[in-house]
């Protein structure tokens, strides 16, 4: 071992250690108190994985995302100039006394942003780049007289190609002329989107029980084009009869009519003039065409959309490029044949890429293999080398976009970096939990500092510190409750987290239901649908299943893509998917329901109190009193979405936006009404001494306290209790909810309902969710079956499938490499099937929970 004396004697050893005495050891946050931290003081090391845990509510998410992420990655734009703060972000300081040795911050989303059109895995990795560069440098070419040209080091040093049989010179194809990005590469039909959307003239007939007057051509009333009601009378169409009712003729001339002119005459109320005005008709399915041909409007097209098909493009048939670029081969094979390899496949055609070239051309071909497995490796590792090239980003799951994301931070190298990841193992299988642990210890030997917010045990016991925040939610949390490694939080008695580290507690939510000898099933044969092939599933009614297997396997395709389309094909009486050959025992099932993690509401107008119904009650109770004090005034005035009592200076928002000129816009606090939305005068109406101000204000808990005595408003008040939501304010903001909160607030309002037969279906619902929230979530769902309802959820929780009555466990790997029911049963019979990779996590988690 080396004495101090040897390192000083060394100049540079001697710089590199006083540096390494110096550098600060930990981030130091003082009295912070963002969202529900209260005053929060605490010390985050440096260099090290530190996970934050805790039940949902708790702060976990205001500490990393609204201190450490906001806070650093607003004071790395501070140092940019301020046109570029403006242009990249808009942030706001954290509400923090002060934040110490805080290094620039990166993130990693729960919900990554949806991925565009021209979006591949790809393009993603950027694997698709050097793909081209293979094809371009290495290809057998054709030239113009249809002979083919192998590779060759002269024709890469020149950039040109000179065919052997017919002499013809023609240029080196460069590297764009195979990216569907470009105008070299792109198929000139669909522009290299590989498919095209077209109107249906089905969908712009929004009810054929409507009558044109009554708006049952959509597409008019979208493209803003009303007064076509009144051109078409013109032309014969009878306005005021039910579309269903309406002639062939009337109907081909709604939508295919041909566009001509017709005057319309307009009343003017303040002069009494009329004045006739000439319009030009254009029917349902032109209105839509002429208003998406002119600029890209997203908004435009986002409000248009509806009335779209999109199918494959007929002249690429989907694969994006010009015909000239599939001329190329290499190994035998065009570039868009390569990439639908899956990443694994892949790396074998990588391996084999020496075999086809000659000798002058292994150098070239020996770098971009290396630089081809690079990129590959971390991929492998992450576990969804089942991915192809081709595979469209916006049908990647929420799970496999986190991890390409998290695939780009750590290929960057960057040291001296704070990444804070929200949830980076959702989506993931026990199994997969293993590589992404190995691609976060390699950031964190890199000299980076990784914050991770995570639920999953795996993920907490491989940190090298932990942060339990608590003791409840909302109001009840904001506190750091524990602190130190997981095993020291592991021993302590009173850490919720804790008790389940250590195995002292176990989820059990719920009273198992056996599987009868005379038991009903659903059953659905799958022919061919991504990969499924020929497959036949089976789940128990009036029972909970759960639907597992590794990523890729195809638990979504089944049940997303097969199941709910089949039952709905079966509830409206229609043909059954083409991908389904077979549904049987569905004839219990009256409703299908889709309940998953999306956001509730667009906006900041969206709150649990509008979301729920709830305020549209109290609403007419202020309205009530405000009448008892002599005041007219309709329930409509205690809204802050519309005019009337809110207030007119912020709209009801109870913020604005200040303009900083070419600093970044700030959010304050309305001036005029103090934040409360309304006016004073709105305020002055009370019930108990409370304004509908003061009841926005109140949780969910304080609210159901406050009109206990309100039968209307308890019982669905009583409900968001009962699925761990009273801590929630009445007037938050819903698309700030995260996943678990948002799908349970879904849940609550089922429970209000009464839906006999109704099948349930729920995607990744342990998402953001601590065990003890688990619990919580399996009770409602227990309640949900009392009414003779089916639960099927798509998880990789051991925990939630344990508690399950049934499992069907596909696999035995992702992509094509899976697409099988591995195995099928109780938790137990699974558990003991051998071929089950899930099965021996299941295995595990039994016999803790037996202990």
């Amino acid at each position: 071992m080396r004495s101090r004396r040897d390192v000083i004697r060394c100049p540079l050893r001697l710089l590199m250690h006083l540096r390494k005495e110096n550098l600060p050891q930990t981030i130091n946050i003082d009295h912070a108190c963002t969202h529900n931290l209260k005053d929060v003081t605490v010390q985050i090391p440096l260099r090290q994985q530190v996970v934050i845990a805790g039940v949902s509510g708790s702060g976990k998410s205001s500490l990393a995302m609204g201190v450490l992420y906001a806070e650093g990655s607003r004071r790395y734009l501070e140092g940019l100039s301020a046109f570029t703060r403006r242009k990249l972000h808009q942030m706001e300081r954290a509400d923090a006394e002060k934040i110490e040795f805080l290094p620039p911050a990166l993130a990693l989303r729960q919900r990554p942003p949806l991925l565009g059109r021209r979006s591949t895995v790809g393009t993603i990795t950027e694997i698709y780049n050097l793909l081209r560069l293979m094809f371009s440098r290495l290809g057998t070419h054709q030239c113009p007289n249809g002979h083919r040209v192998p590779p060759s080091l002269t024709a890469i040093l020149n950039e040109a190609c000179v065919c052997p049989e017919c002499s013809a010179s023609f240029p080196l194809p460069s590297a764009e002329a195979f990216s569907f990005n470009s105008a070299l590469g792109a198929c000139p039909v669909c522009g290299g989107l590989g498919e095209r959307a077209e109107v249906d003239p089905a969908l712009v007939i929004a009810d054929a029980n409507k009558t044109i007057r009554q708006g049952a051509v959509a597409s008019w009333r979208a493209a803003g084009r009303g007064y076509t009601v009144r051109l078409v009378a013109q032309l014969g169409v009878r306005i005021d009869v039910p579309w269903r009712e309406l002639s062939d003729k009337e109907r081909e001339i709604v939508l295919h009519g041909k566009q001509t002119k017709r005057p319309l005459t307009f009343h003017n109320r303040e002069t009494g003039e009329e004045y006739p005005i000439t319009f030009t008709y254009d029917n349902a399915v032109e209105a839509v065409r002429q208003l998406l041909a002119g600029d890209r409007n997203q908004t435009r097209y986002a409000r248009m959309k509806k009335f779209l098909s999109v199918r494959r493009c007929d002249h690429c048939h989907g694969i994006r490029l010009r015909p000239e670029a599939l001329l190329t081969r290499l190994c035998g094979l065009s570039i868009a044949e390569a990439a639908a390899l899956t990443i694994d496949e892949l790396k074998n055609f990588t391996d084999d890429l020496s075999n086809y070239l000659e000798a002058s051309l292994q150098p070239v071909a020996k770098k971009l293999a290396e630089e081809m497995r690079r990129e590959i490796a971390p991929i492998l590792e992450l576990e969804i080398g089942y991915l192809t090239l081709d595979r469209s980003g916006a049908t990647l799951s929420t799970g496999e976009r986190q991890r390409l994301e998290l695939l780009n931070m750590s290929k960057s190298h960057s040291t001296g970096i704070l990444y804070v990841l929200d949830e980076p193992s959702v989506g993931l299988h026990p199994a997969n939990v293993a590589g992404l642990q190995r691609v976060m210890r390699r950031m964190v030997t890199n000299g980076n500092s990784l914050v991770v917010v995570d639920h999953n045990l795996e993920i907490i016991r491989g940190a090298d510190y932990m942060i339990e925040m608590g003791p409840q939610a909302g109001e009840q949390g904001g506190q750091v409750v524990a602190e130190g490694t997981p095993n020291q939080v592991a021993h302590m008695p009173d850490s919720l987290t804790g008790n389940y580290l250590s195995g002292r507690r176990v989820v059990h939510g719920r009273k198992r239901r056996s599987i009868k000898r005379n038991q009903s099933f659903v059953e659905i044969s799958v022919h061919d649908l991504h990969n499924l092939h020929d497959v036949t599933a089976r789940f128990p009614l009036n029972r909970m299943t759960a639907v597992t297997g590794v990523s890729g396997a195809g638990k979504t395709a089944m049940v997303q893509g097969a199941l709910v389309p089949a039952i709905r094909a079966h509830l409206n009486k229609t043909d059954l998917p083409i991908s389904v050959s077979h549904l049987a025992g569905a004839t219990e099932i009256r409703r299908i329901l889709i309940v998953d993690a999306a956001p509730i509401g667009r906006n900041a107008r969206s709150t649990p109190a509008t979301y729920t119904g709830i305020f549209d009650l109290i609403r007419a109770l202020y309205a009530k009193a405000a009448a008892e004090a002599g005041k007219k005034w309709a329930a409509g005035y205690f809204s802050f979405n519309v005019k009337g009592g809110r207030c007119p200076v912020c709209e009801g928002r109870g913020e604005m936006a200040l303009d900083m000129q070419y600093l970044p816009e700030q959010r304050v606090c309305c001036p005029h009404c103090g934040g409360t939305r309304y006016e004073q005068e709105t305020l002055t109406v009370k019930i108990h001494g409370k304004s509908i101000a003061d009841v926005l204000a109140m949780n969910i808990d304080e609210a159901a306290a406050f009109f206990a005595n309100v039968p209307e408003l308890a019982e669905p008040l009583r409900l968001l209790q009962s699925v761990g939501l009273g801590y929630l304010r009445l007037g938050e903001s819903t698309p700030g909810l995260s996943g678990g909160e948002a799908q349970r607030m879904k849940l609550a309002g089922e429970l209000q309902k009464h839906h006999p037969g109704t099948l349930y279906v729920l995607d990744e619902p342990s998402t953001g969710l601590h065990p003890q929230n688990i619990e919580t979530l399996l009770g409602v769902l227990d309640r949900l079956m009392a009414e003779d309802s089916t639960v099927i959820l798509i998880d990789h929780d051991p925990d939630l499938i344990a508690n399950c009555d049934y499992v069907v466990d596909l696999g035995p790997g992702g992509g094509p490499f899976g697409g099988k029911i591995v195995a099928e049963g109780t938790p137990e019979q699974v558990a003991k099937n051998s071929q089950s990779l899930t099965g021996r996590y299941l295995m595990n988690r039994i016999r803790t929970g037996s202990k």
